[in-house]
């Protein structure tokens, strides 16, 4: 399917900009010509220091704009959307991480539902063009059907996380349906690549092996997990942004994608991957299973392919040694995290 280019003439906001995702896609629409304004709260969920890095990246660009905001200030965001003709919404911001939202569901209520609605009230009020938004794995709970699918039952997540990413999905279905903004949702499979957050296994695991430290392996690795290098994910983003024309003249706005790699890969084998980038045997400690986790996650990713044309594709050990080398010049070497501190 042929789709329209990117439209450099618009104005994009991307919400979350100095996160993982938020910062590849603002500076893969930025390296387009496009005119984009970042919002983050910058909280310390996880190392600031990294997020700071990431924006150290996105302000060499003249077309970028950063506002540090927390979207739970409606009146904040209203002025925002009010001075700025924003076109198109990419809404990346939330608080991440299944089991931290056992020990702390408040931040999840906050960031995540009240944060998520006031993102639909500035769309609605303001009439921009497309609102895509970060979904999750996670909505699938412990959905047995593999892979898994679009069209699969998402009412049993397992997780406060998951059930937060369920309800913006309703969410947005009632505000497209009401108001006829085209929402797209992405529900994305485990991320990982240069850049990531430090919560995730895949970067404690190569923190760990390379000091020497012993590493918890939940359920003796006999987890299934379909990784999604952050090269792919950012395509199959930029793609349906490309399919917002398209989604318009159709007269469907709501939908809804997965994008993952569609192969799950068992979690020794991961960690395989990662020994073989890092050239040492990691020190395992077996676990049992953790509250909140599921068996295997697994992308049915048809949809995605049939509208436009995009599969993702990076091999797992490719992406793995990526991620590897990157860490090495990055923690090694050091990196300049406080250039636009203050």
């Amino acid at each position: 399917m042929k789709l329209k280019p990117i439209n450099k003439e618009k104005i994009y906001l991307v919400t979350g900009a100095a996160g993982f995702i938020g910062m590849h896609l603002t500076k893969e629409l930025l390296e387009l010509g496009c005119h984009v304004i970042g919002v983050d709260n910058l909280n310390d969920y996880y190392d600031v220091n990294l997020k700071y890095s990431r924006l150290n990246i996105l302000m060499q660009y003249k077309n970028f704009i950063f506002n540090k905001a927390d979207l739970t200030d409606k009146m904040h965001l209203q002025q925002l959307f009010t001075e700025n003709k924003i076109d198109i919404v990419i809404h990346l911001a939330a608080q991440v991480g299944v089991r931290y939202s056992i020990e702390n569901p408040d931040v999840y209520i906050q960031s995540n539902l009240v944060g998520f609605h006031h993102i639909l009230e500035m769309c609605r009020s303001h009439q921009v063009d497309h609102f895509l938004y970060a979904s999750s794995s996670s909505v699938y709970g412990a959905n047995k059907n593999i892979p898994f699918s679009t069209e699969d039952q998402t009412e049993s997540p397992v997780s406060l996380y998951g059930a937060t990413k369920k309800t913006n999905e309703l969410m947005a279905h009632v505000y497209s349906h009401l108001y006829q903004i085209p929402t797209t949702g992405l529900r994305f499979f485990t991320v990982y690549g240069p850049y990531g957050r430090p919560d995730m296994a895949y970067f404690s695991f190569t923190k760990a092996i390379i000091k020497g430290f012993p590493i918890k392996v939940f359920n003796n690795g006999d987890m299934y997990r379909d990784f999604t290098y952050i090269d792919d994910i950012i395509s199959g983003v930029m793609k349906l942004i490309e399919n917002s024309a398209a989604l318009q003249m159709k007269k469907l706005p709501y939908k809804i994608y997965n994008i993952g790699n569609n192969n799950s890969e068992k979690l020794i084998d991961f960690i395989t991957a990662i020994e073989s980038a890092v050239g040492k045997e990691a020190k395992k400690e077996y676990c049992p299973m953790q509250p909140g986790d599921v068996y295997c996650t697994y992308a049915n990713v048809s949809d995605l392919m049939l509208d436009t044309g995009f599969k993702p594709e990076t091999p797992i050990q490719e992406g793995i040694n990526r991620f590897v080398q990157w860490y090495r010049d990055f923690y090694e070497e050091g990196a300049d995290f406080y250039q636009i501190r203050g």
